[in-house]
């Protein structure tokens, strides 16, 4: 019982869509490439097709999102529980469409790069509604960093739950080779993340919406604020923080970072290590630690965040990333075991760094109220701007991860051609 009297219900809350997106979002980046290159057998060509069409719709989606989020009067998209409580089911919706193929595809299957494209926008789409909402959430909840830290270290808990979905996806589906079982899987994790982030929508609060007339006089103003003339101007006066550009050019390289890991791990894993090195099973043990240990690091890393600040620990990250790389080069991958750990540790490093990225930008969001004499946060402009610079990374990284493994015989791999030199 005493446990339960220390939980901060408004944390709880806000970190339950964290963890319905966790377990949902884990999957997709995971499995997603996988499937349309090995099972659906997607040609290189609509591969590459569907990463532009995605790229642009990527980028596009979360500064609109924001600026509708932060300037419509309609509830459904002015209030950010509303946002999350409405949006939460057609998310999990559009999870699931690249699970289920529209017929039984031939190798290079026209319908196949157009069920990739449906699927990642949708799925884009509807995450960017929702978590763009959360976002604001997080720099509207309080603006004190002791309770940052606080939703920092409720939410680091929840994505560890929620990214075990990988690790019990793997032992009961055998890492995606019994198709039926990851299906049904796939399905149980929508329901049960529709679950989750409904409870966001309906107990979270803010600071905000204790000042009611403040709330009143933004309605009021929102509908005539609502025009491409006023987007521009807002967005000018985001990006004209150096902080803001600073922190962008850097998130970009890491999304790119991170997306590299998420869509390749489990490819380079096995088509570099041999089966009978590792069995299926440490298999899907190593791919979940690649997404359950970041969140454990972070939470363990409390007390050095409280004492060094985010900007040390995330750059003492980016330090440990190129040593272990250099590491790893010079030793080579034919030390296969050495090999797992450091595609392991890698993965574990970037999520980490990355789970910490919404810190700077809360900070961005109070210069800019401050800056600025806003009567509310741009919240929802602010990460949806540094979306629209950093998204096109997650479709960079597998277009020319492709594009090189293709030159080097992996379409090969997946065709009809047998017993070829794993080299």
């Amino acid at each position: 019982m005493k446990f339960f009297s220390r939980i901060h219900p408004n944390a709880l809350a806000y970190s339950m869509t964290t963890l319905g997106a966790g377990m949902m979002n884990s999957i997709f980046n995971f499995y997603y490439v996988k499937l349309f290159l090995n099972k659906y057998k997607i040609s290189e060509a609509a591969f590459h097709q569907a990463q532009v069409v995605f790229m642009i719709w990527n980028a596009i989606n979360d500064p609109l999102f924001g600026y509708i989020q932060d300037n419509s009067k309609v509830p459904c998209c002015s209030r950010r529980q509303f946002s999350i409580l409405y949006g939460a089911p057609l998310y999990a919706l559009a999870f699931l469409l690249p699970w289920f193929p529209w017929k039984q595809y031939e190798e290079g299957d026209w319908l196949s790069g157009l069920h990739l494209i449906v699927a990642l926008c949708a799925f884009d789409g509807l995450l960017t509604f929702v978590l763009l909402a959360q976002c604001a959430l997080f720099a509207e909840i309080s603006t004190r960093h002791e309770n940052r830290l606080q939703l920092i270290k409720y939410n680091q808990v929840a994505t560890l739950v929620g990214s075990t979905s990988i690790l019990f996806c793997g032992l009961i589906s055998d890492n995606m080779e019994n198709f039926t079982y990851f299906q049904a899987f796939a399905v149980l994790v929508g329901a049960v993340a529709t679950a989750c982030m409904c409870y966001t929508g309906m107990y979270s609060t803010t600071q905000y919406e204790q000042k009611e007339t403040l709330m009143e006089e933004f309605e009021e103003n929102a509908e005539s604020s609502l025009s491409w003339s006023s987007v521009i101007l807002l967005t000018k006066q985001i990006m004209t923080q150096k902080n803001f550009l600073l922190f962008v050019t850097m998130n970009f390289f890491q999304v790119f970072h991170l997306a590299f890991c998420n869509n390749f791990m489990m490819i380079f894993a096995d088509n570099l290590i041999p089966k009978d090195v590792l069995s299926s099973s440490i298999r899907s043990i190593m791919y979940g630690a690649g997404f359950i240990c970041p969140q454990c690091l972070v939470l363990i890393s409390q007390a050095l965040l409280k004492k060094f600040g985010y900007y040390k620990v995330v750059l003492f990250s980016f330090y440990l990333e190129a040593i272990a790389a250099a590491i790893m080069l010079i030793v080579g991958p034919e030390h296969y075991y050495v090999l797992a750990i450091y595609l392991t540790a890698n993965m574990v490093i970037v999520q980490a760094s990355f789970s910490l990225f919404n810190l700077p930008l809360a900070d961005i969001v109070d210069a800019d109220l401050k800056k600025h004499k806003r009567r509310l946060p741009l919240s929802s402009m602010v990460f949806g701007t540094n979306a629209l610079f950093t998204k096109p990374a997650q479709s960079l990284a597998p277009m020319l991860v492709v594009t090189i493994l293709n030159q080097f015989g992996y379409a090969n791999l997946n065709g009809k051609v047998a017993h070829l030199d794993p080299r």
